[in-house]
């Protein structure tokens, strides 16, 4: 093949999943490395139309911000303490239990994540996993092929995008093998999904969305091998990031926060998120639908130190902090020791300063721009063990990274596998991902590219397991007699129409 045939080829292959194509580090600042111009003027006038010029509206944001410090300092002293053991767990026979567990759930709500035990057998979770392994060996591209066009006075190399590093994958951009079909539509998950999110978040009953009927989103999977320390995913919360506050609606659900009445914000309220645009800049991996849990299913047995889960587990406070942090400044060098002190910030609504927010980007966070979470000093702790079939939601708000080196002596493996509820938005995207599931290409808010169109065994609707699968996939309509409040029928009289039904 010609050179200019090559690339002709490879673009074509880059318009076939709508994004450009790339891998997981495109979004993420901490893997790629990648640097960021200063934010245009019109982000300081964004700063003034919040907050506004009112010198009583600043005093008011002002105490509101050092209650939060004061709130904060207590709240890391128990995640300091604690470690790990903080974050709460539950069996999947009592998460899908008609009690109401109320212990559980008030645990869950402050600290925003929470283990899933047993939710697959073991020996299927593992039984999946090798499937995966198998899927990969059949089709060696996954591994990456590497083309060289001479273009003077230097060669273009393209590498083949289908995971993260490059040359020695831990996060795979496959997303249809025949196991992660069949896991998204296992009736287990899938009633871990609705459970969660109907016992955890609210809304009004006439808002329409369905907390009782979980979509299918696809994700990537990972597999990170002993020693890796290249899939060093720093802490950060996902679904936008400067989106949180540019985008009106967005920033509605933080209203209480961004008014100076932080106590107030409800991370579970789930009406304001309805009409949220959370992709702006339709960044590749940048997420354009609500997920109220993201989550994965653990196919290794993995604990702290072997490649896990971090999170900053106190989602109300942590929200609370990232979103009021462009509003304040240091007075001091970060070397001062009275640095951390609420006298030493004060208000700024003059630079166009969101400290690590960027176009296209995820909200990343480290030690100099949000340093009060103490995130290297006690404020992430990883989750404890998990085995295969075990799972982990956190908040959709809930800072979380991988830790930076996997210690261990086996693989640290998982499918990502998040918790969205039915909405109309969710339904015109779930219309869209059908569409490339059935080709095999990669769904619409990750990089795109061929991805695992022509792979040998990928997975078709054959491999879906039940009819919920199939409606959360967009595949079967929804039963109107599933709606139990005037808000669900409503939405799945919609959604119906919206899939083609």
């Amino acid at each position: 093949m010609s050179n200019s045939a090559t690339m002709s080829s490879m673009q074509s292959m880059a318009n076939i999943g709508g994004k450009a194509e790339g891998d997981i580090s495109t979004i993420f600042t901490s893997l790629s490395g990648a640097s960021h111009d200063v934010l245009p003027q019109r982000f300081a006038d964004l700063k003034k139309t919040i907050v506004g010029t009112n010198s009583k509206a600043h005093q008011k944001l002002t105490e509101s911000w050092r209650d939060l410090l004061a709130e904060l300092q207590v709240g890391l002293r128990e995640i300091q303490e604690k470690g790990s053991v903080i974050v709460p767990e539950v069996s999947f026979e009592e998460l899908t239990s008609s009690r109401d567990g109320p212990a559980w759930i008030k645990e869950v709500a402050k600290r925003g994540v929470v283990i899933v035990r047993d939710v697959v057998p073991d020996e299927e979770a593992l039984a999946w996993k090798q499937q995966v392994l198998d899927y990969i060996k059949a089709n060696p591209q996954v591994k990456g092929k590497r083309f060289v066009l001479p273009s003077p006075p230097e060669c273009i190399s393209f590498l083949h995008h289908l995971g993260f590093p490059a040359e020695d994958k831990q996060a795979y951009e496959i997303y249809w093998s025949k196991s992660q079909v069949q896991a998204r539509s296992h009736p287990n998950l899938l009633a871990a999904q609705k459970a969660l999110m109907s016992k955890l978040f609210h809304a009004d009953p006439k808002a329409p969305l369905s907390l009782e009927t979980p979509v299918s989103y696809a994700d990537r999977l990972r597999i990170r091998k002993p020693g890796d320390s290249k899939f060093a995913l720093g802490p950060h919360i996902d679904g936008g990031s400067l989106e949180r506050w540019e985008d009106v609606q967005y920033r509605s659900c933080y209203r209480e926060i961004l008014s100076g009445n932080w106590r107030e914000h409800d991370p579970f309220d789930v009406g304001r998120r309805l009409g949220v645009n959370s992709d702006m800049y339709n960044g590749p991996n940048q997420c354009s639908v609500f997920r109220a849990f993201q989550g994965w299913l653990s196919l290794s047995s993995t604990g702290p130190s072997e490649g896990t889960l971090r999170v900053f587990p106190l989602i109300k406070e942590a929200s609370a902090y990232v979103l009021l942090r462009p509003f304040f400044e240091p007075t001091l060098r970060p070397t001062d020791p009275n640095y951390l002190s609420a006298d030493s910030w004060s208000i700024d609504i003059e630079s166009t300063n969101f400290p690590n927010s960027f176009m296209a980007g995820a909200q990343e966070l480290n030690d100099v721009t949000h340093p009060h979470l103490r995130l290297d000093d006690g404020g992430m702790v990883s989750v404890k063990k998990v085995k295969p079939g075990d799972m982990v939601f956190w908040h959709c708000d809930e800072i979380h990274a991988v830790e930076s080196t996997h210690r261990g002596g086996g693989d640290s493996s998982v499918f990502y596998i998040p918790s969205a509820p039915l909405t109309a938005k969710t339904a015109e995207y779930v219309k869209r991902q059908k569409d490339v599931f059935l080709r095999g290409v990669p769904p619409p808010d990750f990089p795109g590219g061929a991805g695992e169109n022509g792979f040998r065994g990928v997975g078709t609707p054959k491999d879906i397991l039940t009819d919920e699968g199939k409606k959360a996939l967009g595949l079967m309509p929804f039963s109107l007699e599933d709606g139990t409040t005037e808000g669900e029928r409503a939405v799945l009289k919609e959604v119906n129409t919206i899939l083609g039904f």
